[in-house]
């Protein structure tokens, strides 16, 4: 009989307007790989985060290796051989390797026995060790800016091993990397699991858990569907007990060409600057045109964001852009959103939403001064709240106090979908997504999916950059690869597979 070394009992969590997590009872064998699946807001995030001590349940048991624990607070799970891997990294960029593993844990040593000092000696060498153990292509001594991103996470994963965490926890662990990169994070996670250790895996990427997972626990709307064992589970019941009901795993696309006599977008020369004076995006040209899905492709870091900041005219830049003939290069944000630009931007937080405001205000925030918002020099609230409640409903947008409910408080994928109800709503000739899907489930992400497929469908000019290349093969018609701020590789979507794209955004093929 396998032995549970975690064992969760009628945990129940509460926040305002909403529960949770509702009585729900699990055990977590050791030595296994157990995955954590549902939509956004169903609460898997929330019970990882009770295990690793950011909440505290409001009703129920937790036990570790069979002993009831009280978990109040990240420090105390780490003494309880717990780490988590979060979906963005808490590093320190200018410090090195050895210096974010050890911080907070620093090993200490005396000089002379008065003067107490960091054992720089010591911890380089058992982070080394670990280094060489599991094979990380790292050194001790390497400063985290100089880090790509799957070394970043390698980096959070020492972290935890040299806290000699037992229980190791991934909350989208694979959201930021290649083909390749996946492949490799999860051979990492089969290595733990064969050592002993014990993985909780919180994704949304079926097809990664049916590789890599023993087995997986469903939550909807808060409530534990079921347990299931993955090699008998399929992707398609695990996708349909989610959402739960039968859920579509493709999109429908039309065959319909692209409008190449009619060019909405046609950038020349752009280069983007940083504060720095950085160059992040290097003499860029292309053409988006109607009734077309131009993805870029390209390892986050390479200038995506940079470049979709300049279209939306938030940074300055250099080169021309021309959004149906005519030259928008100086154009203000107001200007090139009345002009037919909409734009999802990837950082929801600090750019696409107001956090502090409601759904209503957040949904007119480009438009509260035109009909039928305003009247005169004053909103016409009614508008706005018919507005929010037609959309809520349209975009599925789930949030406890309806269009009144402050934005801070909606789970992350239930922001998204406010944010691209807001800008596709906008009937703008050229819509701009940047990583429309990260961090979603799997109904959210088909639903966004085919809405990016029927504004190409309905004429519109889309620019998708996308970290998810199965995303971007499945809804792209032209795919540029962005290296290092230049675009190396513009192709039909057809003419290139996955492993290639994989080889152009790493800078293996030119």
């Amino acid at each position: 009989m396998a032995t549970p070394i975690i064992e969760l009992k009628n945990i129940t969590k509460r926040f305002p307007g909403v529960v949770a997590n509702n009585n729900i009872s699990l055990e977590i064998n050791q030595g296994e790989i157990y995955a954590v699946l549902g939509e956004n807001g169903a609460g898997k995030s929330t019970l990882a985060s009770m295990v690793f001590g950011m909440y505290k349940p409001d009703e129920g048991e937790i036990y570790l290796r069979g002993k009831r624990v009280e978990i109040a607070n990240p420090a105390q799970a780490v003494e309880l051989d717990v780490g988590m891997v979060h979906q963005h990294f808490m590093l320190v960029s200018d410090y090195s390797v050895a210096e974010n593993i050890i911080l907070g844990d620093e090993p200490v040593k005396s000089l002379f026995g008065l003067v107490k000092m960091i054992n720089q000696k010591s911890a380089q060498a058992k982070i080394q060790s670990l280094i060489d153990q599991y094979g990380f292509d790292l050194q001790a001594s390497d400063i985290i800016e100089d880090l790509a991103v799957a070394a970043r996470q390698r980096v959070e994963i020492l972290k935890m091993l040299y806290r000699d965490a037992e229980i190791l926890i991934f909350d989208e662990p694979t959201a930021m990397l290649t083909p390749q990169e996946i492949e490799r994070l999860l051979e990492i996670i089969r290595r733990l699991r064969d050592d002993g250790k014990t993985i909780i895996l919180i994704s949304h990427k079926l097809d990664e858990i049916k590789t890599v997972a023993d087995r997986c626990a469903i939550l909807n709307h808060g409530n534990l569907v079921g347990v299931y064992d993955v090699s008998t589970t399929s992707t398609q019941a695990m996708a349909n007990l989610m959402v739960g009901r039968e859920l579509s795993m493709t999109v429908q696309k039309s065959n319909n060409p692209v409008r190449q006599d009619l060019t909405v977008l046609d950038v020349d020369r752009l280069s983007v600057h940083d504060e720095l004076g950085i160059k992040r995006v290097d003499d860029i040209s292309f053409s988006i045109h109607a009734g077309e899905v131009f993805a870029l492709a390209g390892v986050s870091g390479n200038g995506q964001v940079e470049l979709a900041n300049a279209l939306a005219g938030l940074v300055p830049h250099e080169g021309s852009i021309r959004l149906k003939g005519t030259d928008i290069t100086k154009a203000s944000v107001r200007k090139r959103t009345e002009q037919g630009i909409a734009y999802i931007p990837e950082d929801r937080h600090g750019v696409g939403l107001q956090l502090d405001m409601n759904v209503i205000e957040n949904l007119i925030l480009k438009s509260y001064y035109r009909p039928p918002f305003a009247r005169g020099a004053f909103i016409e609230a009614s508008a706005g709240v018919d507005y929010a409640n037609e959309l809520i409903v349209r975009y599925d947008i789930r949030c406890a106090q309806g269009p009144n409910t402050q934005v801070r408080s909606m789970s992350g994928g239930n922001q998204q979908k406010l944010l691209i109800a807001r800008e596709v709503d906008s009937d703008a000739d050229l819509v701009i997504f940047v990583q429309p899907t990260r961090g979603l489930d799997i109904g959210a992400t088909m639903a966004i999916r085919q809405q990016i497929i029927d504004e190409r469908d309905q004429g519109r000019a889309v620019l998708l950059i996308s970290l998810e290349l199965d995303e971007v093969m499945e809804l792209a018609d032209t795919i540029a690869v962005i290296y290092n701020g230049s675009l190396t590789k513009v192709t039909p979507a057809q003419d290139v597979s996955l492993n290639e794209l994989g080889e152009y955004m790493m800078g293996v093929r030119k």
